[in-house]
């Protein structure tokens, strides 16, 4: 397996069409059935209780966090919950009014509108947003001209649902105009557990308890990735062993995929040596390090980052970024004054 193909499993990101379905299969459909994120449930549960009583069109719901953590599955349970269609957009396909005007215009009263990668809306886009999400209305430009005039249209009301990954790019004027607002944090091992045995069940996989629990260790706290690697490490056990999941076999096939005990790839370890190796540690710019990495700025910052920072592993200053005492001791390597003696 190269490099490109781990890097993809454990980038909490998309890969193709087949994986996408296999993925979409496992979500959970209804929020009972959805494992993790306790505060973040408790509050929408609360929320759609609430909707669902005054048979009302729910607040607009704002969710971020890293890629893979379940944002696109809660919107869907939302609808689900409140018994209505969902729509799904994002921001990057929305490249002229009109694409976002024909589709909240076709909304029907209560539905929700899921709109992925919110921050990367245009500002022009973005502008129609700002009274379709708060008064239900769009303003309609009927003529050219000097003959031309605006006539407001009213819409159904209906619940727009906005993901990030970057929360800091959503505009403080978009953000003021969602009444539920949630970070997604990283998940346990025991939740990913949980969640790696339904999905077991639900994929016919055959895994016990201890093979289910080295997955979860190895899966960086994202449901996602843990998914994809109970994917891998199932055909590893098929063509090299009985088919059965033990932890002796998780093991053997997360190694032969490059994935350590802590969830770090070929490519954290990579990020790692450079910023130590070659930037003396740091702190070094983004652009810089991508360019040395041969790897996008948002992969890094999206994809990496955030699980190497929840580690400890590296910091984010205003100077760039800067590898901390426990990336010197992970990687064996000298380190400065004051380091740990053990890791984690």
């Amino acid at each position: 397996m190269t490099r490109k193909s781990v890097q993809r499993i454990l980038s909490g990101q998309p890969i193709d069409p087949a994986e996408r379905d296999t993925e979409a299969s496992v979500r959970p459909r209804r929020l009972a059935d959805f494992v993790g994120q306790v505060r973040v449930k408790e509050n929408l549960a609360i929320a759609i209780e609430a909707a669902r009583s005054r048979g009302e069109a729910l607040d607009h719901v704002l969710l971020f966090g890293p890629p893979g953590l379940g944002k696109t599955t809660l919107a869907t349970i939302l609808a689900n919950e409140l018994g209505v269609a969902i729509k799904t957009s994002s921001g990057p396909l929305l490249e002229r009014k009109g694409d976002l005007t024909a589709l909240l215009t076709a909304l029907e009263p209560r539905e929700v509108f899921f709109l992925d990668e919110i921050h990367r809306l245009l500002p022009a886009i973005e502008e129609i947003l700002y009274p379709a999400i708060e008064d239900f209305r769009i303003d309609l430009v009927i003529g050219q001209g000097p003959g031309a005039r605006i006539h407001p249209y009213r819409l159904n009301r209906f619940t727009l649902v906005g993901a990030t990954t970057r929360a800091g790019l959503v505009t403080a004027p978009l953000r003021s105009r969602f009444g539920i607002v949630h970070r997604l944090d990283f998940y346990t091992p025991e939740d990913l557990k949980q969640i790696l045995a339904r999905s077991a069940a639900l994929l016919g996989i055959e895994v016990d308890e201890d093979g289910a629990e080295e997955i979860a260790r190895r899966s960086r706290g994202t449901p996602r990735v843990a998914n994809r690697l109970l994917r891998r490490v199932r055909d590893y056990a098929e063509v090299r062993r009985d088919g059965r999941i033990t932890r002796q076999v998780a093991r053997e096939a997360l190694e032969t995929l490059g994935v350590d005990e802590h969830g770090l790839d070929e490519m954290d370890r990579s990020l790692l040596r450079t910023i130590i190796q070659k930037y003396n540690g740091g702190p070094v710019g983004l652009q810089t390090l991508a360019a040395a990495l041969s790897e996008e700025e948002d992969a890094i910052e999206e994809i990496y980052e955030p699980y190497l920072m929840q580690l400890g592993l590296i910091d984010r200053t205003q100077r760039g970024r800067m590898a901390t005492a426990l990336a010197y001791n992970y990687l064996g390597l000298p380190a400065p004054r004051g380091a740990p003696s053990r890791l984690f």
